[in-house]
């Protein structure tokens, strides 16, 4: 994960060769994606090395979803693709009015629009790979021992295999990829869907089961929360054959995500990403196990 000072001078250079001044600029998040604020209401957004070409294909689907009604955060019509500084694609993009961090009921009723939609024919979607990136985030994850590390590997090749086996159900559909509260914004008059660097065609229950894991695994969803959830939506995954294989998923997509934090910075995560790592290996009891947002 990169810097502070590091993202800055991407940013700087991105800037000028975009012509945007970056007097001023504010580090809004900084993650696997750093995002900053620029004069005149332009938020950049930088993406890891390698990335050009979902950042391509994001501002495509953003501009898409607008065009089909949904509220969403827009690029910037200047820019159809990324400006490259190295291998970081940055992207630009229409500050939002101000607003709160949506939750899991907000989203909902937007994914019922997004599944809805037909497929769009100008777009290579590509079909959702659920577990991308996890392999690469065991092996670079150094806190592990290697029995852990042979577990998770062995653990992931059976996910595989189990999603490779469903069967198909309802026909595919767009999905958002990374379906919670948080990628939704919420302003006095709108709810704004935001992210859509792992949109793809695949389930819909992918999107619902990314939800439901925060009330069935990680208790950071209320029953309470959780019903308002299906309510906005209009359905319930739990139901769903699929939904343990895809919960799995989800649960270890998060302990890996975890896994790479602690790996920067094993002081503040360590502790953590090895207690979620205990509970999918069956050693920290039921769920759900009480998951600390990091």
């Amino acid at each position: 994960m990169t810097t502070a000072s590091g993202s800055h001078a991407v940013l700087l250079r991105a800037c000028a060769e975009a012509g945007l001044s970056a007097d001023g600029a504010e580090l809004i998040r900084l993650g696997e994606n750093a995002l900053w604020r620029l004069p005149e209401g332009v938020v950049a957004r930088i993406a890891r090395t390698g990335q050009r070409p979902a950042a391509v294909q994001e501002i495509a689907i953003a501009r898409w979803l607008h065009e089909s009604g949904l509220p969403v955060v827009r690029p910037l019509d200047a820019f159809s693709v990324p400006v490259l500084v190295g291998d970081r694609p940055v992207t630009f993009w229409h500050e939002l009015p101000p607003h709160r961090p949506g939750t899991g009921a907000d989203m909902a009723p937007l994914l019922r629009r997004l599944h809805e939609l037909p497929v769009p024919e100008h777009i290579d979607l590509g079909l959702l790979d659920p577990l991308v990136r996890i392999a690469e985030r065991i092996a670079e994850a150094v806190t592990l021992d290697d029995h852990q590390r042979s577990w998770l590997r062995g653990h992931l090749a059976d996910l595989q295999a189990a999603w490779d086996d469903l069967p198909l159900g309802e026909p595919l559909c767009v999905v958002h990829g990374d379906a919670w509260g948080g990628n939704t914004a919420v302003t006095r008059n709108t709810t704004y869907l935001l992210d859509f660097e792992r949109s793809s065609l695949g389930r819909r229950e992918y999107d619902l089961a990314t939800m439901a894991a925060g009330f069935t695994s990680f208790g950071s969803i209320t029953a309470q929360q959780y019903q308002a959830i299906c309510t906005a939506y209009g359905a319930d995954v739990t139901d769903q054959p699929s939904f343990p294989v895809l919960r799995n998923i989800r649960e270890l997509r998060v302990t890996c995500f975890a896994l790479q934090l602690a790996a920067a910075d094993p002081t503040r995560h360590r502790e953590q990403a090895h207690y979620r790592l205990a509970c999918i290996q069956g050693r920290e009891g039921a769920r759900p196990w009480g998951w600390t947002v990091i």
